[in-house]
């Protein structure tokens, strides 16, 4: 019987403050990074009928400090009217490079628009008003007219409340959270 190869493990996984650190600066680089794992989060909600919705979005602000996210949406999608009813929801993040997985719970709040709408790109525009509004029933992909709509740009800030970490790592996992009641000081947890 040959024993498993121990793989060396990146330093930032021996301390609750060193995996907390590499979870943010991956969530930063979300924000500059295309290619970055953390640039596209999946966001889970509570469904208008009460089952689970899960829908990939696009990192646009992080703002460590303050423990808040930003995720630009269409005022009409179906994830607002969910976040009008139950404010609460989670961000998921695999990084498959470091086998890094970040779950991130969230309270949602709908931020003024005014000036943030100028920053957005031409072609970005696109996604904030098309016809008929996201979800409706098409007779054809055809049926569809990008269109911007600046009163339809909507901007989700997203709270940090608790984040749950875990690292597979070849000697052995890691998990730990993070409670914003604690100021995010951290527990080891049974991975």
């Amino acid at each position: 019987m040959t024993d498993k190869p121990q793989t060396a493990e990146p330093a930032w996984v021996a301390s609750l403050s060193g995996l907390h650190d590499q979870v943010w600066q991956r969530l930063v680089r979300g924000v500059a990074d295309r290619r970055a794992p953390a640039r596209h989060p999946t966001l889970a909600t509570v469904g208008l009928d009460g089952g689970a919705e899960a829908r990939t979005v696009v990192l646009r602000a992080v703002d460590r400090s303050a423990g808040t996210l930003e995720i630009h949406t269409d005022a009409l999608s179906g994830k607002v009217a969910e976040l009008q009813r139950q404010p609460r929801a989670a961000l998921h993040v695999w990084d498959s490079r470091v086998r890094l997985q970040m779950r991130l719970r969230v309270t949602v709040a709908f931020l003024d628009t005014a000036n943030r709408w100028q920053r957005i790109p031409p072609a970005s525009r696109l996604a904030y008003g098309g016809e008929p509004a996201p979800g409706a029933p098409l007779r054809s992909p055809h049926d569809y007219r990008e269109t911007t709509d600046p009163e339809r740009f909507l901007v989700l800030c997203c709270t940090l409340q608790e984040l749950d970490v875990l690292h597979l790592g070849g000697g052995g996992h890691r998990r730990a959270r993070f409670d914003r009641v604690d100021d995010f000081i951290g527990v080891w947890l049974a991975p």
